[in-house]
């Protein structure tokens, strides 16, 4: 077959969707299938073909979009910035998807709801389309419009956004998701019928990570200190400033251990400020994104993700591969994927006193910490195996070609009639 992978987001960039997307397109080229892979350019400035690097440039049609969005036509675009931004990049994305070519391909797989939206308008007659979607946009930006994209048109933006998570949520063949909560969300919430939806992990590619665990990283762990770890994005909600007013309490009551912080974002600044507020400079240490986590897991005692929303991390996957008891909270789709006391432990969201008592219990608990590791290794080395992903890939693949193809049918006879 021939598969276009498609994000509405940079590629590559830092986060889990770019790590699921280049396993995926591995795997399947190793099976004999032709993947071009498609999204913006780090900075925005274009969306290309990677592997062909095919592109458009965004200065070549910004006239034409301009013109098309103006005030005058489209006042209710202009009256919320997060709207007239998002707006714009996702009509640029739909203008350069059809520019770059889309009639080649047997199947489309989208990795949100704006680039399956987007595609779905300027679709051709052939390719199936089928939506893989890594958390809720919708429910993300909500929380935003509290916080950095408060304004006094929140509330149009939440309409819009709304809009288009039904809308993306509800365009391919098939929309495949990682849990029972994201599927209850797209249902209950966004009216999305059941039938469309799939639910099954996005697997991992567990013996090249643990190959990877082996190779020596420039990083080395003090001999008398255990090691937490964090990686991810710096952003609000993974909620990392509660991970350090956790750390904060923790340092109060012992000082055996340090934290990794792992990754990059726009919070960074902050999380120093307040690492620092709370005298633990020495103890918490800030690494950016790196290219050796395998290694660092290898190297570390706990693993943490204090999320305030979240669908199903490959850094909790990470984490299990390496052997590592996890703790963390109870958002989203992380108590599919984390059972407690058994494989680690949770918390409840937002709360930084229940993180450091289990923090605490960790640390005082080598048995403990031995067994939740132990189990988490033994379930996720199974349960993440990259080949039963990829199968159910491949399974829904040709169901959203045979679906297509009823669905033409179906319209040519009524035509008829």
């Amino acid at each position: 077959m021939k598969i276009l992978l498609a994000t509405y987001w940079a590629v590559p960039h830092v986060g889990g969707v770019w790590g699921y997307m280049k396993q995926l397109k591995e795997k399947l080229v190793s099976l004999g299938h032709e993947v071009d892979l498609l999204g913006y350019s780090e900075n925005n400035e274009y969306v290309y073909i990677v592997n062909e690097d095919r592109r458009l440039e965004k200065d070549k049609v910004l006239p034409l979009l301009n013109a098309k969005l103006n005030e005058q036509v489209y006042p209710a675009i202009h009256i919320n910035s997060l709207i007239k931004s998002t707006e714009f990049q996702r009509y640029f994305f739909e203008l350069a998807a059809a520019y770059l070519g889309l009639d080649k391909y047997d199947v489309i797989h989208t990795q949100d709801v704006i680039s399956t939206a987007s595609i779905q308008r300027v679709r051709p007659k052939g390719p199936a389309l089928v939506a893989t979607l890594h958390g809720c946009v919708a429910h993300e930006i909500r929380h935003q419009l509290t916080t950095i994209h408060k304004s006094p048109t929140s509330h149009m933006a939440r309409a819009y956004f709304d809009e288009l998570e039904r809308t993306g949520a509800s365009s391919a063949e098939y929309t495949i998701v990682a849990n029972n909560w994201l599927k209850n969300i797209l249902t209950n919430e966004f009216l999305v019928p059941d039938e469309q939806i799939k639910v099954f992990h996005y697997g991992y590619d567990v013996e090249n990570f643990v190959k990877r665990m082996k190779e020596k990283s420039p990083v080395k762990r003090p001999t008398d200190k255990k090691v937490i770890i964090f990686t991810g994005r710096l952003v609000e909600l993974k909620g990392v400033h509660h991970l350090i007013s956790a750390l904060g309490q923790l340092k109060e009551s012992r000082n055996d251990w340090v934290c990794w912080i792992v990754g990059d974002g726009d919070k960074k600044a902050e999380l120093r400020v307040q690492t620092k507020a709370l005298g633990l400079e020495e103890d918490v240490l800030f690494f950016g994104s790196r290219d050796d986590i395998p290694a660092l897991l290898a190297n570390s005692d706990i693993y943490v993700l204090p999320s305030l929303l979240e669908n199903q991390p490959l850094s909790v996957v990470e984490a299990q591969i390496a052997g590592m008891p996890v703790i963390v909270s109870d958002a989203g789709g992380l108590p599919e994927i984390v059972e407690h006391q058994v494989t680690g432990l949770i918390s409840p969201a937002g709360d930084s006193e229940a993180l450091y008592q289990n923090l605490n219990l960790l640390l005082d608990d080598e048995k403990l910490r031995k067994t939740l590791g132990n189990n988490a290794s033994k379930w996720g080395r199974n349960h993440w195996a990259l080949d039963k992903g990829v199968s159910n890939v491949l399974d829904v693949y040709h169901s959203a070609i045979s679906k297509l193809r009823k669905d033409e049918e179906n319209v040519s006879a009524n035509r008829l009639h």
